[in-house]
């Protein structure tokens, strides 16, 4: 049965946040324990149990309600707000994404992250006609009603963010909500909060590292009915942003470049491929006019509370045959990934059998989950 979103109260909201900074908890994690679970407080309570489970020999580091409460507080008084996946101001968009951050914060006006969306990315050390024409083409689309999200780096996103200021752009961190990468970006920070929104997935304080920027594309992509490419090399960060938009079933779009600018050969390669080719602002409206922002999966809407109905929690598969399972699902998995589909067909397990042993395996750090519903050895 389909059922509502709602708001979180204070405690349940800290239930969420100290879930999701558990250790091993990833997004993807956090669903399934509210799937098997049907509330974060629930699946706190078992979580040492499932990582004794899954192999674990020390405890699992659970975040605790007082760590919770300072975060929460902390927010407030940077002036930035909480909000949880199931409730209603969270950007249903980004929701129906498969891995979405089940905690935002945002600072700024979070009613505009209700209006339709699209993305502008590309490289950092763009050419000056790139940046020019990026903060053109963004300027033309903020005008046109939309909300232009980028992710505030040098180059390319930052020009982005310059066109579309005044009619309202999104700014997705890498880090918390309160830290500026890149610092020279400051200026242009600040006059995003005070006139667009910003938007981070990581705890208030967190200082950007290498392995967050490829979280924080998902998020670009996952706000937005398509992404845009402007000038990207082969082996561009932009590229990971257009692959994420395919895999949540966004349109991709780029603007064709000198064959002999390196950093044009990532653009052209997804025209190539079937991306749509833009030359100017009407290509990207026709691209996306019949787009409608993505809805909530009905197993994400199931994992949430309605108002005066809490969802009972999924049947968990007897302990004898868990144990089982264990020992083919570890025989079955490597280094290399398989998606999870792979290993139910490999192991003949049912598919809520191996569903259960990788919770708890990933819960004592012996598995890890990859992009495309893969699972691996850690």
């Amino acid at each position: 049965m389909t059922q509502l979103r709602r708001p979180l109260t204070d405690a349940e909201r800290l239930d969420w946040i100290r879930l999701i900074r558990t250790e091993n908890v990833g997004p993807i994690t956090f669903h399934r324990l509210m799937e098997q679970y049907g509330s974060a407080a629930k699946a706190l309570e078992m979580l040492p149990e499932l990582a004794r489970r899954g192999g674990r020999p020390k405890p699992l580091r659970i975040t605790s309600k007082a760590e919770a409460e300072r975060e929460m507080q902390a927010n407030r008084r940077f002036g930035a707000q909480l909000l949880c996946a199931c409730e209603p101001d969270y950007p249903e968009p980004l929701a129906a994404v498969d891995d979405a951050p089940p905690v935002i914060s945002v600072a700024g006006h979070a009613h505009l992250l209700r209006r339709r969306a699209v993305a502008i990315v590309g490289a950092r050390n763009a050419s000056l006609n790139g940046k020019k024409f990026a903060e053109s083409l963004a300027r033309e689309l903020g005008t046109a009603g939309l909300l232009v999200v980028s992710g505030l780096a040098r180059g390319i996103d930052t020009a982005a963010h310059a066109g579309s200021l005044a009619s309202g752009t999104a700014a997705v961190l890498a880090g918390g909500i309160d830290v500026v990468y890149p610092p020279e970006n400051e200026d242009l920070y600040r006059d995003i909060v005070a006139q667009g929104v910003v938007v981070a997935e990581s705890a208030i304080g967190t200082q950007p590292q290498a392995r967050h920027f490829p979280r924080r594309n998902r998020l670009i992509s996952g706000l937005s009915l398509g992404v845009l490419v402007v000038e990207a090399a082969l082996r561009s960060g932009s590229l990971i942003t257009a692959r994420m938009a395919l895999e949540q079933g966004r349109e991709v779009m780029a603007v064709p470049g000198s064959p002999l600018d390196p950093r044009c050969h990532g653009t052209n390669n997804l025209l190539r491929q079937g991306a749509t080719l833009v030359e100017r602002a009407d290509d990207v409206l026709r691209a996306i006019e019949n787009l409608r922002p993505p809805m909530l999966a009905e197993r994400q809407r199931d994992l949430f509370s309605a108002p005066l109905h809490t969802p009972a929690p999924a049947a968990e598969p007897d302990e004898s045959d868990l144990a089982k399972a264990r020992a083919l699902v570890l025989e079955n998995l490597g280094h290399s990934p398989v998606t999870i589909d792979e290993l139910v067909r490999g192991c003949q397990l049912s598919a809520p059998v191996v569903l259960t042993v990788v919770l708890e395996l990933e819960l004592a750090g012996r598995v890890q989950r990859l992009p495309g519903h893969q699972v691996s050895l850690a």
